[in-house]
């Protein structure tokens, strides 16, 4: 294992001296060179720990809409797939480069810049799809085992390139994921070949039994094959999924003999697709491109007109906002995501009751929607109703444990309403869940002294402290 971990520190050194690096990126050493394959479990510990390892050092998204949405989208594919583990944990990667990816352990990352990319929900279901085929056939542990031990070193420092190309915003990553495919013996990139091609065929199969539009991969990688064409940079993706015109035409010819109908282009797609186009640009030019596209009437009008709104509330323009979401929510009132646009609409006009009042009515109609839930906590915490707001939390944590931004504002509330106690259980959940086990260990060693007589408590407390610590040797172990 050692020699392991030199290879790995020898690659991050000279791509980090190439950058002038900020901070240390730490990887896991990825298996056991003496064997030849990777085991579910592993699989597992792997995912697991690589999303802990993004979540510490990978600008990720907290956005509620974004995120319930995306994981509403493998709710619908992922039955229509052959996983026969379906928990999947989603992270969302602020970024507006073309990327996705699927580590092990059912772990599915998507740039917020694909949606830019993709023109439609098909289109995007096609890239998940292909990711969902990957996990499905556990084409990880089955290229270990085709590659032997000198899999173990490349594949590590090629999730250590994804992370420096993620991270660093240049192309040392890119020249790392490049130099570690270059390193491969070409039956090795064959094989590589091999597996993109099932992931292109069972993706597609995926798509057509979920009722969506299998000739949306094949667009999809021509709009990614022009995106690649057009810029010195190609996106992620290209690097890590090739795409070559025979790949393209191999998807179209699938199609060929499926009969034609008419799809569904789902507005809440180009909502959510709105939405990432404000991440990515300030307030104020995203208010001047949406008046534009409004001017021009691009289509779907209404998705123009709600970033619009969306701008003009993040510019603080709140009455303007106010009167261009009126007619969408006028035309559409059932409509959550106008709702929840219009309630922090509210929030931000100090108009607490009307907020409140919103929220809990769409509350009582849908009860434990993620995005709808953490609007509903935040308003209740401007509001000044911090016990509310932390009872919420507290109750969310138990559908969500894993969730990071959960425990964040918890711990916030907690400390508002003058719950230390609370704020730092809260606090260490938070540093768990972003691999910051130090923080967590200490944040629960100061819960242990503030810790009431209660031997119920001190007991659930001496018992996370031990389970930290495994989950800390079990990180430096991996």
């Amino acid at each position: 294992m050692k020699h392991v971990t030199t290879l790995l520190l020898a690659l991050l050194l000279v791509v980090s001296s190439t950058i002038n690096a900020s901070r240390e990126i730490e990887l896991p050493v990825l298996g056991d060179t003496s064997s030849g394959t990777v085991s579910p479990r592993q699989e597992q510990e792997l995912g697991r720990e690589l999303l802990r390892l993004y979540r510490s050092q990978v600008p990720t998204s907290s956005d509620y809409q974004i995120i319930q949405y995306l994981e509403e989208l493998l709710a619908r594919l992922v039955p229509h797939s052959d996983l026969s583990n379906r928990e999947l944990e989603l992270v969302l990667v602020r970024s507006s480069t073309m990327n996705a990816f699927a580590a092990p352990g059912g772990i599915i990352g998507v740039n917020t810049g694909l949606l830019n990319y993709a023109e439609n929900e098909h289109q995007l279901a096609s890239v998940l799809s292909h990711e969902l085929a990957h996990l499905s056939q556990r084409h990880y542990a089955r290229r270990v085992q085709q590659q032997q031990n000198m899999s173990i070193p490349m594949y590590a420092a090629l999730l250590g390139s994804l992370i420096l190309a993620a991270t660093s915003g240049s192309d040392a990553g890119i020249a790392g994921i490049m130099s570690t495919q270059a390193a491969a013996l070409d039956a090795q990139l064959r094989f590589s070949r091999q597996f993109e091609q099932e992931a292109d065929r069972l993706g597609m199969q995926i798509m057509a039994r979920a009722g969506m539009d299998p000739r949306a991969a094949s667009e999809m990688f021509e709009q990614m094959m022009r995106a690649g064409r057009y810029s010195q940079r190609p996106p992620e993706f290209l690097l890590t999924h090739p795409i070559t015109e025979r790949r393209i035409a191999d998807t179209r010819s699938r199609t060929l003999n499926m009969p034609r109908k008419e799809y569904d282009n789902n507005l809440e797609y180009h909502l959510m697709r709105a939405r990432t186009r404000i991440a990515h640009q300030t307030p104020e030019k995203a208010v001047q491109r949406f008046e534009s596209e409004l001017e021009a009437e691009v289509a779907p009008l209404a998705a123009s007109r709600y970033g619009l709104a969306l701008a003009q509330m993040e510019a603080g323009q709140f009455g303007r906002a106010e009167q261009t979401l009126a007619p969408l929510l006028e035309e559409d009132p059932e409509r959550m995501t106008y709702q929840l646009l219009a309630a922090e609409i509210d929030t931000e006009r100090e108009r607490h009751d009307e907020a409140l009042s919103r929220l809990r009515t769409l509350m009582d109609n849908n009860p434990d929607q993620y995005a709808l839930t953490m609007r509903y906590a935040l308003a209740l915490m401007k509001a000044g109703q911090f016990e509310q707001s932390a009872s919420i939390l507290r109750s969310y944590s138990r559908q969500r444990p894993t969730d990071p931004q959960v425990w964040y504002w918890l711990a916030e509330v907690s400390g508002l309403a003058g719950d230390i106690q609370g704020v730092h259980e809260a606090r260490a959940e938070y540093f768990i869940q972003v691999g910051a086990y130090s923080q967590a260990l200490q944040q629960l060693k100061n819960a242990l002294k503030r810790a009431d007589d209660s031997t119920h408590t001190r007991i659930l407390l001496r018992q996370r402290i031990k389970e930290v610590e495994e989950m800390q040797r079990t990180a430096a172990s991996l």
